[in-house]
């Protein structure tokens, strides 16, 4: 997508940008605009032949983000447990960088996993993104399974859910919901959206319920499922649009 065929201007006609990104056909794509669907820059566009810049037009089908084309890379990882989250490490343990040595980018980390937390981890070499996404002011739902020891009660959940301070201070919890509740063992659901240190171990260390095992098994729109361990993809282009609005880029 980088080659676009643009004019002298670097402007490209908007249909064409629609179906070269996978949108529709051209033809679906000119209905598209006639039936108001389309929008530049907040305003929408039904004129055919209207051109934009592909690389900053802020374009939204129906309502979703199409993002900007760009050289930038966004990667998903299904880190592993027992790798650190950092491209490189002085003590010489596994790393990010060890599972993406084959990338040419020079790739950031979005936030970080704890070395024994497994799941997702977002990759990229826009470090703008990289930061914006990573800042709790921009409220990123990240969903985790932790299995714990004990036996988890509702009335866990409904603390969790009223709000735990810890030394650091309040944390604030979305979502919780018990997946499996035994006397030696529970595994639990929970959705927060801040990024500090262990913050989920500490969580149930407070409540009394010390994590076992732990995994990240979503952030915002994109989710765990279908990736295996050490397993990374790109993100699709709804994930983008989506993470690219919710970070105000």
């Amino acid at each position: 997508m980088s080659d676009l065929p643009t004019d002298d201007d670097g402007l490209i006609r908007l249909q064409k940008l629609l179906a070269m990104s996978n949108v529709a056909s051209r033809r679906k794509c000119e209905e598209l605009m006639l039936d108001g669907e389309v929008e530049v820059d907040g305003e929408v566009v039904t004129r055919l032949g209207t051109k934009v810049d592909p690389r900053t037009a802020v374009i939204r089908v129906s309502g979703k983000r199409l993002p900007p084309v760009s050289e930038k890379v966004y990667l998903v990882l299904n880190k592993p447990r027992g790798v650190v989250s950092t491209m490189s490490d002085p003590e010489g343990r596994r790393s990010l960088g060890d599972l993406v040595a084959d990338r040419p980018e020079r790739l950031f980390h979005v936030g970080r996993l704890d070395t024994d937390t497994s799941g997702l981890i977002i990759l990229t070499n826009d470090g703008d993104f990289a930061q914006r996404l990573a800042h709790p002011s921009y409220e990123v739902d990240k969903t985790y399974v932790a299995e714990v020891e004990g036996e988890i009660y509702r009335g866990t959940l409904k603390k969790l859910l009223e709000g735990v301070t810890l030394e650091d201070g309040p944390v604030t919890v979305s979502k919780a919901r018990i997946i499996e509740a035994g006397k030696e063992k529970s595994i639990v659901e929970v959705v927060i959206h801040e990024g500090r240190n262990r913050i989920v171990r500490r969580l149930f260390d407070h409540l009394g319920f010390p994590v076992r095992r732990l995994t990240r098994t979503q952030i915002g729109p994109v989710v765990l499922r279908g990736l295996r361990s050490g397993e990374m993809r790109e993100l699709t282009l709804d994930e983008l649009g989506e993470l690219l609005d919710r970070a105000a880029l």
